[in-house]
């Protein structure tokens, strides 16, 4: 069985939309270095709020 890691031990990165730090989690495991949210509302905010050309 694998070791416990304590939440503070875990990779954090802010989210680009709203700024806020957010955790590392199981499912982003595989892409992490392209998780750029922390929330799927914050993720479509951004897309609202891109400038068009």
């Amino acid at each position: 069985m694998a070791k416990m890691r304590k939440k503070a031990d875990l990779p954090t990165k802010p989210c680009m939309a709203c700024g806020l730090p957010f955790v590392w989690r199981k499912k982003w495991e595989k892409v992490w270095d392209e998780v750029k949210f922390c929330s799927e509302r914050c993720r479509s905010a951004r897309k609202l709020s891109l400038p068009t050309r």
